[in-house]
């Protein structure tokens, strides 16, 4: 983890960067791909959105969810991916619904610069990696 600064600009940069967004989602996909099968299960990706901890901290202080209200969430998450609803998600579902949610978090962030902690190899991390590329080049 790290602490980096980033605002809107530095999400949408690197969403419109056809090359850079592909190559990632194509990284996340495969790792969340287990059985290479080229879709992603309930199971799959699982994993993945328990690391959102959405329900998990409050204030910085890790609170007991609760585990059905927790089930439903990453429930409804995986359906806002799984677009044609037959139960998987593809690599373009994976990548249409990641770009419209980075979207949505970049328009709610505004434009003023934010201080986060980043895991290493998320997309907020990846974004700001080729943000300070592009200032250093």
């Amino acid at each position: 983890m790290s602490v980096e600064v980033l605002d809107s600009a530095t999400i949408v940069g690197f969403v419109e960067d056809e090359a850079a967004f592909n190559a990632f989602i194509g990284d996340r996909f495969s790792c969340l791909d287990v059985d290479r099968d080229g879709r992603l299960s309930y199971t799959e990706m699982l994993r993945d959105l328990q690391g959102l901890r959405v329900l998990e901290t409050h204030y910085g202080v890790d609170v007991k969810p609760d585990p059905d209200e927790l089930a439903r969430m990453y429930g409804s998450l995986f359906v806002q991916f799984d677009h044609d609803a037959n139960g998987s998600v593809d690599l373009e579902e994976f990548k249409a619904e990641t770009r419209r949610m980075m979207l949505a978090m970049a328009e709610d962030m505004g434009f003023l610069p934010v201080q986060m902690v980043l895991e290493e190899d998320s997309f907020l991390k990846k974004a700001v990696e080729r943000e300070l590329t592009k200032v250093a080049a």
